[in-house]
């Protein structure tokens, strides 16, 4: 059995009724239409949408409701047209039209005194006033809603006028102060303007504005200023300060016996402390603003590149300082190592970025040199991986890979030595004879030290040999070398009846011993039997006539070298980086090349344009490339 045909007029009648029961008890008119009430309209409003044509009155009904909700904004969409008409037709839903047009139909014609009114009462707010901040935030969630779940309206029709008007405000009130105020007082102004802005929008404004706007009014306070600021600030003290210390350090030649201590920790004392009093200008009185923290990184940055008597680099002496906290004590002389003197030490260091690899190679000798004086020190080991941490931190594992594997060695010997003892004590054959430790070193991590030949007396070779068995007998694939020049030895002296514990490196006690035999000895008696250069027996024999009781070698002065390791690493990086782009090219030209390589390499050193140049030619020598013949500046890849 068919259903009833309605017409189109007959049934808006009915929903028009419907209509206005819903408006009237939305006005507090009236009773809510009850269930059945909204069932009978939901099937009208089903039949007329589907009925055959030319029943079909979908659009004519959309039509008629579109113009309902224009006379009534607020009205409720009904769910029929929803579910079936607007699906089909793609039509924008009935939410849509409804907010649609309330925005074009009242939104629109309000909204220039709407913007002004909620403008006014902001500024009133920002010089003091109580205002009524649910209202503010009542309008400005209808631009949010109106736009239905997208933000492009709202920031459309209000938010850019919102951040004009704070620009104009805080225009006006930055032009007033920085005539009127002090620095100082212009600073700790602008820094309460912030904070209560930030404060006093998150009551009313959506989480996306709070950025933007504090970004308007940090332009207005700090960046239209930023200039003028700095010229009028103590910011000009803290150049005059780094030049007053440049002078210090340009005085001061370190030299070969280190006497340099004190003025080293004098020195770089005084430039932390210039520092930390222009930090705290930056971070509380600027708002950490970043022209401010600019300024102090170009202004340390600048400093750190000069140079001490025209060779010593400030990575060079930084490494120094680093290496003098470390050894001895912080400040004074009373203070311990602290965290704090080492924080200082790496904030320093990131100023000397460009030289970084420089700096390293020189901590990494000094360090070296203090793992070696500190063999069995637990505690020390723990300073050495607090500081390789924060070197880490700051300027990536490829700085600290090779020192953080030296403090493991060091670990790592203390437990050999314990398989050692053990191997001692089940081998009746194995006695060395003489407490004997051996600290096992990984090649090509710790700094290379020259082979300092020499025949060592028959007890000390008797443990060598022993250990070398005890090696050999637990790994097959490595091989030990001998740097003796590293060994210390702990002698009794006896003179004139008393007994004297020296404390000397293996060369100096092997030549001692030879006067075990006699008291006076030739320099061919000395140089014979130990099988040594006239250049390192003449060091022996200073360092043994020069000093009393604990017995340095004299240093040699190894600066030129570590440059020359660097310099060497700095070219291995370069190689690599051109294979490895052109690998991936196969064919590039050479700008491009260039500009890739001090792009891909300037994450860890910055490059000269013409070291680059130098080793393409070089690679083109070992066929890893071969420039084209047509194109002289094109360069292929050889497989």
């Amino acid at each position: 059995m068919e259903s009833k045909t309605i017409d189109f007029e007959e049934g808006w009648e009915y929903i028009q009724t419907g209509i206005t029961k819903r408006n009237r008890y939305l006005e507090g008119l009236g009773p809510e239409p009850d269930v059945p009430t909204y069932m009978e309209l939901y099937t009208t409003v089903y039949i007329m949408s589907t009925q055959k044509p030319p029943h079909d009155y979908s659009q004519q009904l959309y039509d008629k409701y579109r113009e309902a909700v224009e006379e009534y904004a607020n009205s409720t969409a009904l769910p029929a047209l929803t579910d079936y008409f607007v699906c089909r037709k793609s039509l924008p839903p009935v939410k849509e039209v409804g907010l649609t047009s309330f925005s074009d139909l009242v939104c629109n014609n309000l909204q220039r005194k709407v913007k002004e009114a909620v403008i006014t009462l902001v500024d009133k707010e920002r010089d003091g006033e109580d205002i009524d901040r649910e209202l503010v935030k009542s309008v400005i969630d209808v631009y949010v809603q109106i736009g239905m779940g997208k933000m492009e309206r709202y920031e459309q029709y209000f938010e850019r006028f919102l951040l004009e008007g704070a620009s104009s405000y805080f225009s006006r009130k930055a032009s007033r102060w920085i005539e009127e105020d002090s620095y100082n007082d212009y600073i700790l102004k602008s820094e309460e303007c912030l904070e209560k802005e930030k404060e006093r929008v998150t009551h009313y404004l959506p989480s996306s504005s709070v950025p933007k706007l504090v970004k308007k009014v940090e332009h207005e306070l700090l960046v239209k200023y930023a200039n003028q600021l700095l010229q009028q600030s103590e910011f000009r003290e803290m150049a005059r300060g780094l030049e007053h210390i440049a002078n210090i350090f340009k005085k001061h030649v370190t030299d070969a016996d280190g006497h340099e201590d004190t003025e080293e920790h004098v020195l770089i004392k005084k430039l932390m402390e210039l520092h930390d009093k222009y930090l705290v200008y930056v971070t509380k009185y600027s708002h950490n603003h970043t022209l401010f923290y600019k300024t102090l990184k170009e202004e340390f940055e600048s400093f750190c590149r000069q140079t001490v008597d025209g060779s010593s680099s400030n990575a060079e002496l930084l490494a120094t300082f680093c290496d003098r906290i470390i050894l001895k004590k912080w400040g004074s002389g009373e203070e311990e190592l602290s965290d704090e003197a080492i924080e200082k030490g790496v904030i320093l260091l990131a100023y000397i970025s460009d030289d970084k690899y420089l700096f390293a190679e020189f901590y990494r000798k000094k360090l070296a040199l203090r793992l070696l004086l500190n063999r069995n020190a637990n505690d020390h080991h723990d300073h050495e991986r607090s500081i390789l941490t924060k070197l880490k931190q700051k300027f990536g594992k490829q700085i600290t890979f090779k020192m953080e594997k030296m403090v493991t060695d060091l670990i790592l010997s203390r437990e050999n030595h314990n398989g050692f003892s053990e191997y001692v004590a089940n081998n009746p054959n194995a006695k060395p004879g003489i407490d004997f430790t051996v600290t096992l070193l990984t090649n090509g991590c710790w700094p290379s030290y020259k082979k300092f030949g020499i025949n060592l007396p028959s007890d000390m070779v008797k443990c060598v040999e022993v250990y070398k068995g005890f090696y050999e007998a637990k790994t097959k694939a490595r091989k030990l070398t001998w740097i003796h020049s590293l060994g210390t030895c702990h002698i009794n002296g006896k003179f004139d009846q008393n007994t004297i514990e020296l404390i000397l490196s293996t060369h100096q006690a092997a030549l001692l011993l030879l006067f075990n035999t006699r008291d006076i000895m030739s320099y061919t008696d000395i140089q014979t039997p130990l099988n040594v250069t006239d250049e390192d027996l003449v060091r022996l024999l200073l360092s043994l006539s020069c000093a009393k009781v604990k017995i340095p070698l004299p240093r040699v002065d190894e600066r030129k070298k570590v440059v020359e390791d660097v310099e060497k690493d700095r070219r291995y990086a370069i190689d690599a980086a051109i294979v490895r782009i052109m690998k991936g090219s196969k064919v590039l030209g050479h700008q491009q090349l260039v500009s890739e390589c001090v792009e891909q390499l300037s994450r860890m050193f910055k490059p000269d344009i013409k070291a680059i140049k130098k080793r393409i030619e070089d690679l083109i020598n070992r066929d890893y490339l071969e420039r084209d013949k047509e194109h002289p500046n094109m360069f292929r890849y050889l497989a």
